[in-house]
């Protein structure tokens, strides 16, 4: 069947993923991820080769691979990916995860270019906006907490947050319920399939695929649109 894409200007509310879409993922992801299991392994370097190396990181090309645990899954995942190769329970990680993953004073978050401009071009387009992410939802507050956006959003949403993961449909169906606007005036951008997936999932009117991310063009190929970034949204949606 074909898919049903809405006219652009039926859409009301657009709901962004947050690594690789707001924040740009290589620059903030890798150092705290790197960071992070130095802590767990006590700098044992082969340890933190294989814990990284399990969760998608490429040591060679120091990037993280598409759709891999770091770049698609939440930290419930990793936790569980690590759990096996370390001295902790999955739920021990996770906590741990979660509060060194908010903690943005050794590694703050990168955010993509032009992000707090684009973001207020949509708000004053009158667009709904809203986060909706596999991180914790604290962690969408402490990483985008630096770039005074926080307030643009209505809606924020974590793996935590009660509404299911990627790539079900709760997140967008949550925000639906949240902003009282329908599924097809949704507008779902991300850098990762399962966050096109989620659009799908929940028939949202329009999927966009961005290339700041883990991912490439190819990747992306179930997207309705593919842009450089969300600087680009105000021009799609004029």
């Amino acid at each position: 069947m074909t898919r049903q894409v809405s006219q652009l200007g039926d859409i009301a509310g657009i709901l962004f993923d947050k690594d690789g879409t707001l924040l740009d993922f290589h620059a903030t992801w890798v150092p705290k991820g790197l960071d992070l299991v130095a802590k767990l392994c006590d700098s044992d370097i082969e340890l933190m080769a294989r814990l990284m190396a399990t969760v998608g990181f490429d040591e060679i090309s120091g990037r993280v691979k598409s759709g891999s645990i770091l770049a698609a899954g939440n930290n419930l995942d990793i936790a569980k990916a690590w759990a096996a190769q370390l001295p902790l329970s999955v739920a021990e990680l996770e906590a741990l995860i979660n509060a060194e993953f908010a903690v943005g004073i050794e590694h703050p978050s990168v955010p993509v270019d032009n992000l707090t401009s684009s973001l207020g071009q949509l708000h004053d387009m009158g667009y709904v906006m809203g986060v909706a992410t596999m991180d914790s939802e604290q962690g969408i507050r402490s990483t985008l907490r630096p770039y005074d956006c926080l307030h643009l959003f209505q809606f924020l949403c974590g793996y935590d947050s009660g509404h299911g993961s990627k790539p079900g449909p709760g997140m967008v169906q949550a925000f639906c319920e949240a902003t009282r606007i329908k599924p097809h005036q949704v507008m779902v951008v991300g850098d990762n399939t399962h966050d096109l997936h989620m659009g799908l999932s929940a028939s949202a009117g329009a999927v966009v695929g961005v290339l700041t991310g883990t991912s490439v063009s190819a990747d992306l190929h179930q997207a309705d649109y593919i842009l450089d970034s969300i600087a680009d949204l105000p021009l799609l949606l004029a």
